[in-house]
């Protein structure tokens, strides 16, 4: 009888984790407006914390920004966000993410995306799909360097590179690996 509470427990938290991943996105989606003010905070913070930021976006063919990613689990975990694609300083599409993970875990954080495509045929590739997988459609390289160095002195031959931040700043050490990007309708 307890494993078969433990079981009932279980589909009860997954339903409810399922209700609430739906509610969330669908009740408190941002609109093209709010989105893309939180993109330009975002690549103005990127600039800031980057040294030669501007510089490097600028030899981007296109720029995927989520500014705000909400990730939150207990044994059980996911993590949502909404941005933009910006080709030319112009967005050309709206994008979600998400990803879920089973494990120990416990709590919640909030990281802004950077993905950053240096090649046409990284953003074509990328452009192409309706749903892009990180680690399957496609790898994304994360960039560490040292706090003396300008991002354009680290030799960078990768066509799509990541950067991660949190609310102290730039983060190391992470991975997109499993986060699914949807284009999404505003």
């Amino acid at each position: 009888m307890p494993t078969q509470r433990r079981h009932s427990s279980w589909i009860v938290l997954l339903f409810a984790l399922l209700f609430c991943a739906s509610f969330t996105t669908n009740s408190f989606a941002a609109s093209a407006t709010e989105i893309d003010i939180k993109v330009d905070e975002t690549l103005k913070r990127f600039r800031a914390e980057v040294p030669g930021g501007d510089a490097f976006l600028q030899r981007a063919q296109g720029v995927l920004v989520f500014p705000n990613i909400l990730k939150a689990g207990f044994w059980i975990g996911g993590e949502y966000g909404e941005g933009a694609l910006r080709v030319g300083n112009e967005t050309v599409s709206y994008y979600n993410t998400a990803s879920a993970s089973i494990g120990l875990q416990a709590g919640a954080q909030s990281k802004s995306v950077v993905l950053v495509f240096m090649t046409q045929e990284a953003l074509r590739r990328f452009q192409k799909f309706d749903g892009w997988k990180a680690g399957v459609d496609g790898s994304v390289a994360l960039v560490e360097w040292g706090a003396a160095e300008d991002i354009n002195t680290v030799t960078i031959h990768d066509p799509i590179v990541g950067f991660v931040f949190s609310n102290k700043g730039l983060m190391f050490n992470l991975t997109l690996e499993g986060s699914k990007f949807t284009r999404i309708k505003k």
